[in-house]
């Protein structure tokens, strides 16, 4: 345990003004290097992944979830002004994904996968998928409130209650339907939900970002254990051994805290439960999250990935913002584990995916799906730690 405390008393000597040094990161290189390298100019849509030294993978497949997320991301920094060219990189992102992705082949909904050339690879319709490309319709109406994106978002929404509900609660995986179950397309959908009310201030979407609370409450969180299950029969009912993912537990608080904001439901008892628990799976040379873990707090998996970190450090940003004493500094702590591990990457913009337990990279390529995370946590950061 000494060096869990000696890692976590270094995060905080050079933390002081980790928010700014992480905003101009994002601005003078990420959002740069994205919208150059990370855009297929020959086809159109956002590169999946670069290689070691930033060069563009042209021939890796497309997943649509992260051309989503990439549009969400230029989206975001537009509205709050960080790229005002984002608008544009956003919008032509998301013409390039209605165009390719939905329904090429005449059946409703977002395929899967993309092949270079926009041609289709893989043509399930993911629920996960679709959580984030309501995430990314909702990021780009916010921006003007325009009536096609609105008609694009209501369209998904019919998609999603036609032909994905289950009539056990929540979603299915996908179409065509899969086990096990997961938590994890709920949770984002969660996020959508309340990203779409914030763009739109339709009540609809607090009805509907409350489902998947009521979900919360009775299904994926075991309020015995104080954990976040990952895998579910299709009942609901918990498939044993549990795993339990704590980047996952730590986006639970951010989101629980959204929730709060938008309807004014009370979520802090939760949201210190799943902290708590989170904390209990951590790397203890770095400090960092590690993957996976059990019911009882031991580590399955000693591998760590960047987006627990960033997600650890929103948990910590909504307590801040809740006011609880500490919770700012451990913020702070948080992206600078954030910046020192994973972001101090040769390529300026980039980032390392994820280490072993001795710290060795594992993931050779750069991928364009942890932008969204990166942003999102520099992004609160700078709202509410200032």
């Amino acid at each position: 345990m000494a060096e869990t405390y000696a890692s976590t008393a270094a995060d905080r000597s050079d933390s002081g003004d980790i928010v700014g040094i992480l905003k101009r990161r994002i601005i003078d290189h990420s959002l740069p290097l994205w919208s150059t390298e990370g855009w297929d100019r020959t086809t159109g849509g956002f590169i999946d992944r670069l290689t070691a030294d930033g060069r563009a993978d042209h021939l890796a497949p497309r997943r649509v979830f992260v051309q989503a997320r990439q549009i969400y991301c230029f989206a975001k920094t537009a509205q709050i002004g960080w790229y005002p060219e984002g608008g544009e990189i956003a919008l032509k992102g998301l013409e390039h994904l209605l165009a390719k992705a939905k329904s090429p082949d005449g059946r409703p909904g977002f395929v899967h996968t993309l092949a270079h050339d926009g041609s289709v690879l893989d043509p399930l319709r993911d629920t996960y998928d679709h959580a984030f490309v309501l995430l990314a319709l909702a990021s780009v109406y916010a921006l003007d409130r325009d009536a096609q994106v609105r008609a694009e978002i209501d369209a998904l929404l019919s998609f999603l209650d036609t032909e994905l509900r289950s009539p056990n609660g929540g979603f299915v995986e996908g179409l065509p339907a899969a086990m096990p179950r997961r938590q994890n397309p709920h949770m984002h959908l969660f996020e959508s939900m309340i990203a779409t009310f914030d763009a739109t201030h339709d009540v609809a979407f607090q009805n509907r970002a409350g489902e998947f609370f009521a979900l919360f409450l009775a299904n994926l969180y075991d309020k015995q254990k104080q954990v976040l299950g990952e895998y579910f029969e299709d009942d609901w009912s918990k498939i044993e051994p549990v795993s339990v993912e704590p980047g996952h537990q730590a986006e639970w608080v951010w989101l629980l805290k959204g929730f709060e904001r938008i309807t004014g439901c009370p979520t802090g008892r939760y949201r210190a439960e799943l902290l708590a628990s989170a904390l209990r799976y951590r790397d203890e040379a770095t400090g960092c999250l590690i993957d996976e873990g059990d019911a009882a707090g031991n580590i399955k998996r000693h591998s760590r990935r960047c987006w627990p970190q960033t997600e650890m450090a929103k948990a910590w940003i909504a307590q801040a913002e809740s006011g609880e004493a500490g919770a700012a500094d451990e913020a702070r702590a948080a992206l600078s584990r954030l910046a020192r591990h994973y972001l101090s990457h040769p390529v300026a913009g980039g980032w390392y995916d994820q280490f072993d337990r001795e710290g060795r990279s594992l993931t050779a390529t750069i991928p364009a799906s942890s932008f969204y995370h990166v942003l999102c946590a520099c992004v609160e950061a700078e709202q509410v730690l200032g």
